[in-house]
């Protein structure tokens, strides 16, 4: 009992002092910029608009601040804790460090379906809901074949499912690129594929929070059974953990989380992958202390490439090109040493 109270205390410090960090960070991000403000200035004005007293405030302050900077900021936070819980919960369920949130094929879903609407000519609106319904049959496909084929082992029938489902999608996009306009809708293609948070606005972050919540609401319920499904089937059925149900309720808030991600920033590769193992690294494999170190750790992973992409150059860097840039060392640092560290 007091082991366990000790335990709770832990994760309770961990959350505590891993938010202020956050804080503290976004603050940072949002002062830096083509348009540099101080953290005081930012937070002058992030506190005359929740009073409303903008007396002495600049407008062209509040205009960055509350229009552009702010949207971006709570999006990084968002996307980079959906991806790295959804990469922790995936490697615990598969029980391998280089999994990440893609290996059922849900952001080459979000791609085929967002691609499809520029094909198409469609507003932005309507590619972020292609993308995110693209996610989620992508990954009920991969399921239903998994369910279908019973008399496997399930989590190598839903590798492979994964892996020949993102084949055909794969296939699609590359036909509809070779199809599309290639001076209006190829760009536009490309560029989505290589993910970005140019155009996010608060529209965007508030459409996508319902889904990060109801997603990570499982997570955040079933962690105590995550971890004895780190174990195996056998012996996580021993302990009396339905691990069917179990494992399709782990996988659709993972999965629900991914493709709202993806519906609005494009593919973020890596962080799924690098942060879920560094917060294991840190705090150990228990999930009830992996999930909020995930989450942190993956907001300011995210905020930090997200502030990079938009000031180290003249223009902005797509976000999959940084974040692979530190991701894919890290990963043949990881093939390297193998699973040392892993349980």
């Amino acid at each position: 009992m007091q082991d366990e109270t000790k335990n709770e205390n832990g994760i309770f410090r961990l959350i505590v002092l891993g938010t202020i960090g956050l804080i503290v960070l976004a603050l940072l991000s949002m002062a830096i910029g083509k348009y540099a403000l101080s953290p005081a200035s930012v937070l002058n004005v992030l506190i005359s608009g929740l009073t409303g007293n903008t007396d002495g405030v600049d407008p062209i302050q509040q205009t960055v601040i509350w229009n552009v900077r702010l949207p971006r900021v709570l999006a990084g936070i968002l996307i980079g804790a959906a991806l790295a819980s959804a990469g922790a919960t995936y490697q615990g369920l598969f029980r391998n460090p280089l999994v990440s949130p893609d290996i059922l094929g849900v952001s080459a879903g979000a791609s085929l379906g967002a691609v499809l609407a520029i094909f198409f000519d469609q507003p932005v609106v309507i590619i972020q809901i292609s993308s995110f319904c693209g996610g989620l049959l992508a990954v009920g496909a991969v399921y239903a074949v998994g369910t279908a084929i019973r008399d496997r082992d399930p989590v190598l029938t839903l590798v492979l499912a994964g892996v020949a489902i993102g084949a055909v999608v794969g296939a699609g996009i590359s036909l509809i690129k070779i199809l599309a306009d290639p001076y209006n809708q190829l760009p536009a293609m490309t560029y989505w594929l290589l993910g970005s948070l140019t155009a996010v606005t608060r529209a965007d972050v508030l459409s996508i929070l319902p889904a990060t919540l109801i997603g990570l609401l499982p997570l955040i319920l079933l962690r105590w059974r995550m971890n004895v499904m780190t174990l195996g089937d056998e012996e996580a059925q021993t302990l009396g953990v339905d691990t069917r149900i179990t494992r399709a309720a782990l996988i659709s808030g993972a999965t629900l989380i991914t493709a709202a991600s993806v519906s609005i920033a494009g593919i973020v590769g890596w962080i799924g992958l690098v942060i879920p193992h560094i917060a294991r690294l840190l705090v150990g494999p228990d999930f009830r202390k992996l999930l909020p170190a995930s989450i942190l750790l993956g907001g300011a992973y995210m905020l930090v490439v997200d502030t990079l992409a938009r000031s180290i150059a003249a223009i902005e860097i797509p976000l999959g090109i940084l974040t692979a840039v530190v991701g894919a060392p890290f990963f043949l640092w990881l093939l390297a040493s193998g699973r040392r560290g892993w349980s």
